[in-house]
């Protein structure tokens, strides 16, 4: 069993295409197909059912693929441990972020860590906090941004809080509670809500708030970002709660102060069994020295 051969079933598995994993490997499909082959013999077990219209894991690819991640992710580590141990930062960073991150300028702090370290592969992720706690615990991800209610902090994980922040109320341009000085819980709650998927950190946020307040909402639209929350704030189809230090990033919308709104805070978090040296890189640009752990 090969290195080279997990790598191909992994691109299959993810491009659910022969074809595509082949371009994404920059190899020719006949030699990706060999190889997968090859390993199907030594496994005794087809990973991939193929039609003429789909490709898709079999019960025994399933199994096999969490396994073949952490073998490559574990040579990827064993690469960049012997650079760094010879001066040199090698390897993989992959990061993870929710996309209303405001305590970190992300982006730039990558583009400086590419220019520090440019034989790192640096890869980005955007999603919810609880699948990046989840992704940086199993070590597909080595660092990642969160935004959480107050009363949850990560487990699991060693983390560092970056910031605190209130949500905000936000509406379109024409909403009634426009130049209203102050509003609450009480008078959203009679409004129609967009929010974030239910279960989800950030929309737990809301949802806790509203219930130790005694009160019901009406979420009666549900996405997964905070930018297609503001395309349906911004003709009057609902009413938002958002971070107030992001909310001003969004156009066509207006914020409205909320009296007795809810807060959340923003962590970094990375795996509590030690970092990769191009983590432990990436976590010093942040100028996070000492690492210690927050949570149970």
């Amino acid at each position: 069993m090969e290195l080279q051969q997990m790598r191909y079933v992994l691109a299959v598995a993810e491009t659910n295409s022969f074809t595509r994993a082949a371009q994404r490997c920059h190899v020719v499909q006949s030699a990706l197909s060999h190889q997968i082959a090859r390993l199907e013999r030594e496994l005794g077990a087809k990973l991939f059912e193929r039609t003429s219209r789909r490709v898709r894991l079999t019960p025994a690819g399933a199994a096999f693929l969490p396994a073949a991640r952490q073998c490559l992710d574990a040579a990827e580590r064993a690469v960049g441990e012997v650079a760094a141990a010879v001066g040199e930062i090698r390897g993989r960073l992959a990061v993870g972020l929710i996309p209303t991150v405001t305590a970190v300028d992300v982006p730039g702090t990558l583009g400086v860590f590419r220019q520090r370290y440019p034989h790192v592969r640096v890869s980005l992720r955007v999603g919810a906090s609880d699948e990046l706690a989840a992704q940086v615990e199993q070590g597909t991800l080595d660092v990642a941004f969160l935004g959480l209610p107050t009363s949850a902090r990560p487990a699991g994980v060693a983390a560092r809080e970056l910031a605190r922040d209130r949500l905000v109320a936000v509406v379109a341009p024409d909403h009634p509670l426009v130049g209203e000085l102050v509003v609450d819980l009480r008078r959203l709650a009679t409004e129609t809500f967009v929010d974030l998927p239910a279960g989800t950190a950030g929309r737990s946020q809301t949802d806790d708030a509203f219930t130790a307040a005694g009160l019901d909402r009406d979420v009666a639209f549900e996405v997964t970002t905070a930018d297609y929350i503001a395309r349906l704030v911004r003709p009057g189809l609902a009413v938002a709660m958002l971070p107030a230090a992001y909310a001003p990033e969004l156009t066509g919308v207006t914020v409205v102060e909320v009296v007795d709104a809810p807060s959340r805070v923003e962590y970094v978090i990375w795996s509590h069994v030690g970092c990769t040296p191009a983590a432990t890189a990436f976590l010093d640009i942040l100028d996070i020295g000492r690492l210690e752990r927050v949570g149970p």
